[in-house]
């Protein structure tokens, strides 16, 4: 399996930016799909972001449609999510995830491929 490596959250107030990375490692990153979920405390994990083997197709949920932006290098085996105007709300533990097709991501299905060990997000007020 593809081992992942997500960073870049942090406290950021509320309308501010923060672009989160993930880097992998162990197998071909071109091989897969790459995507973002999020967990907030006592809530599921959900699907957030995902973008296609070579970057073409890129998907997001409704709640930060053109809010984010997602993309891959797949030359430096990185994956990132640009996260501007936020909110409140999008404070939660973010985890970057690596399967080999789209559809059970986008659809939030979390029991699939490998995942990064999540990194902070908090939006204040």
């Amino acid at each position: 399996q593809v081992q992942l490596v997500d960073a870049g959250g942090g406290l950021v107030q509320a309308g501010g930016s923060l672009r989160l990375s993930c880097a992998a490692s162990g197998r071909t990153f071109s091989n897969y799909v790459m995507g973002w979920f999020r967990q907030a405390p006592g809530k599921e994990r959900e699907f957030v972001a995902a973008i296609s083997w070579g970057g073409g197709s890129t998907y997001y949920a409704d709640s930060v449609k053109g809010r984010f932006a997602i993309s891959r290098d797949n030359a430096k085996n990185t994956a990132y999510l640009q996260m501007n105007s936020l909110k409140p709300e999008d404070t939660a533990v973010y985890y970057c995830n690596a399967r080999s097709e789209i559809a059970t991501m986008t659809l939030g299905l979390p029991n699939y491929g490998s995942w990064g060990q999540g990194t902070q997000v908090t939006v204040s007020s």
